[in-house]
């Protein structure tokens, strides 16, 4: 087993040995040296955003101080959801690795496949010229980081 991956699923395991979330440990590694690691927290945190992708990214970022990830590798036990897929990209992460697909998340409860398959029409635009405005006054920030 790859050694990445194995410690990815024993942060699964710690997390659901402690009723934190499902089954889902991520380790990010830069360089041959693991920079980040999280595990499920959805029950423990009372946070749908919790999950071991998005812990590992909240910790690689802390601990690097910095937003991006950029060179990065991600290892984690199952493929992620369209969040952490979103996650990923913000974070200029370059390579995911994952073991268990969406069929597999599926078949234990999880609506992956849903997600990953149907089209999300839950949006409408509002308010768009209000916004174009604050929109136009963060252009005017000399010196802003732009993310």
């Amino acid at each position: 087993m790859d050694l990445y991956m194995k410690i990815a699923v024993e942060e699964a395991r710690t997390g659901i040995q402690s009723g934190h979330g499902g089954p889902f440990g991520c380790v990010i590694v830069r360089d041959g040296v693991i920079i980040g690691k999280g595990h499920n927290e959805v029950v423990r945190q009372h946070d749908p955003t919790c999950h071991g992708e998005m812990m590992a990214i909240r910790d690689a970022c802390k601990n690097l101080n910095s937003y991006d990830l950029s060179g990065c590798e991600l290892y984690t036990t199952a493929q992620p959801c369209p969040m952490c897929q979103g996650a990923v990209l913000w974070a200029n992460i370059k390579k995911v690795y994952y073991g268990c697909n969406i069929s597999d998340t599926d078949k234990i409860g999880f609506r992956d496949q849903e997600f990953f398959t149907q089209p999300w029409n839950h949006s409408e635009e509002l308010d768009r010229e209000e916004c174009l405005k604050v929109f136009e006054e963060y252009i005017q920030i000399k010196d802003r980081k732009h993310y």
